[in-house]
Formats: structure tokens, C-alpha cells, sequence
């Protein structure tokens, strides 16, 4: 006689490939599955949008390749947000792997906007020293970047005319990976300088920062994909980190029905009179 289908003999290549088509079609075609803005990522979104046309802020981004997929998003948002909203921005990094990946932002955005390189926006690169580069801006960006990620002298550069310091700052935006990053802008240029001071993490890091909300000594956090996609959607422009919380999503309601057939056959086995199942 024949065997009737047993959900525990179930090759695992089944499974695999059903979580990797719950992944790719959401990244494919977008679901728009609702975003639920939290007030981390409303108070920065309110405090870069209440900035006058003409202002400058910064864009610190301190990541390397391996966290693009979280960070990459945050700092596309916010430089899409900045330029719609006409402000100027000064880039300057602490990690020597991020300028080429914001520069990857910054081209593409600046082309759309029509932006000009020097006027409404400039990438400084990256400078050595963490926490004593962080002071050296609060004193003298200039000195501290005498140079642009191009290596034009900073004094060719007309918007740097107008950044004496970090004191000539609106607002600064950490995208952080680590070490330096949100902490020791905290430390130094909040507390030393009294900067205004918005940040974006990894998942993994954002549970570090929040005190920093509660206490104002950063005005809004995005945390993960998650912020990302929450900013995305303020902004108006849903875009990867939107697309990668459709995939998450559907992912992890796969996952959770794969535990409940699971709990389910293991207790149909236990019934009695049902024989256990062999080992493939």
C-alpha cells in the first residue's frame, strides 16, 4: 500500500527554496507593506525638514562594505531629503572605506537634483584620528580637512568659504558601523560644541543609542533597516530599505507557519496507534 504524504519526511531543499522565493519577489516587485514611523526617525525627519533652504549640515558617514545593506539606505534617504529641501551638505568620514560609499549616493542624487559639486555640496573623504578629527572640526574644519576626497584644496572650494567650523554646522547626520562613530560624536561635538547631532545604526547598535534620545543629546535614531525604511517613507521615496522589509516580513510570516505545521505533525505523531517516523 501505498504511504500518504508525511510532512516530517519533507526534503529541506523545499524549504530552502521557499524562503529564497519569499525573499527575491518582494525585492522584484514590492508589496508596500504598511511602515509604521516610530518617534525616533519622526523627530529627525522634523528636524531636518524644519531647516531653511541654503542651510549647511553634514553628513558624517562612518561604515564600511559589510553594512551597506543598512546603512547605505539611511544615508541615500537623508541626502535625498537634504537636497529636496535644498540644503547644502559637508560629507566628512572617520572610516577610510566610506567615501567611496557615499560618494556612490552622492552622484546619482546630485545628477537628479542638479546639484553642483562645491556650491551645494562637497565630500571632504576621510580623515585619521576619530575623536581628536571630531575636535579638530569643532575648532577648524578647514585645518582639520585641508583637502577634498578629489584632493582640491579646500580653498578653491566656494561652500567651504562658509564652513569655518562645526559651529557653522545646522545639523550633523552619523551614519555609524562603530567605533568612531555616534558615541564619540556624542561625547565630543555634542557635549564640547553643543552640535546638533542625528544618527543612523545597525540593527545590532541602535539598542546603545537610545538613552542618547531620551536625554536630547540626539535629536532622532534610525535603527536598522528599519529606520531606514521608516525615513524612506517620510521622505516620500520608498526605495531598498523599504523593498528589504517586505522581504523580512514575508520571511519571517513563512518561518512562523513552517513552526506551526511543524508543531502540528510532530503532535499528529504522537497520537495513539501512529507509528514514529523513520529517519531518512
Amino acid at each position: 500500500m501505498a504511504k500518504g504524504f508525511d510532512i516530517q519526511r519533507i526534503d529541506r531543499r523545499i524549504i530552502f527554496v521557499l524562503v529564497l522565493v519569499a525573499v527575491v519577489i518582494p525585492l522584484i516587485v514590492p508589496l508596500g507593506l504598511p511602515i509604521d514611523v516610530s518617534p525616533p526617525v519622526q523627530s529627525l525627519y522634523d528636524t531636518v525638514d524644519a531647516l531653511p533652504p541654503g542651510t549647511i549640515v553634514m553628513l558624517a558617514g562612518d561604515y564600511s562594505p559589510d553594512t551597506v545593506p543598512e546603512l547605505q539606505p539611511m544615508t541615500l534617504a537623508f541626502l535625498r531629503h537634504a537636497f529636496k529641501n535644498d540644503l547644502r551638505v559637508v560629507v566628512a568620514c572617520l572610516w577610510p572605506a566610506s567615501p567611496p560609499l557615499v560618494e556612490a549616493a552622492l552622484t546619482p542624487l546630485a545628477e537628479e537634483f542638479g546639484k553642483e559639486y562645491g556650491v551645494d555640496f562637497v565630500n571632504l573623504g576621510y580623515m585619521t584620528g576619530g575623536p581628536v578629527t571630531i575636535l579638530g572640526m569643532g575648532n577648524s574644519i578647514t585645518k582639520t580637512f585641508p583637502s577634498d576626497y578629489y584632493g582640491t584644496s579646500v580653498g578653491e572650494i566656494p561652500l567651504m568659504d562658509e564652513v569655518g567650523s562645526l559651529a557653522d554646522v545646522a545639523l550633523v547626520m552619523e551614519v555609524s558601523a562603530g567605533t568612531p562613530g555616534t558615541r564619540e560624536w556624542v561625547q565630543q561635538a555634542v557635549s564640547r560644541f553643543s552640535v546638533t547631532l542625528g544618527s543612523g545604526t545597525t540593527a545590532v547598535g541602535a539598542p546603545n543609542f537610545y538613552p542618547y534620545v531620551s536625554s536630547g543629546q540626539l535629536v532622532g535614531l534610525l535603527g536598522g533597516l528599519k529606520g531606514a525604511a521608516e525615513y524612506e517613507t517620510l521622505v516620500g521615496m520608498p526605495a531598498d530599505a523599504t523593498k528589504g522589509m517586505d522581504a523580512q516580513s514575508i520571511v519571517h510570516a513563512l518561518i512562523v507557519v513552517f513552526i506551526l505545521i511543524g508543531n502540528v505533525a510532530y503532535f499528529l505523531s504522537k497520537r495513539p496507534g501512529r507509528a514514529p517516523a523513520q529517519e531518512a
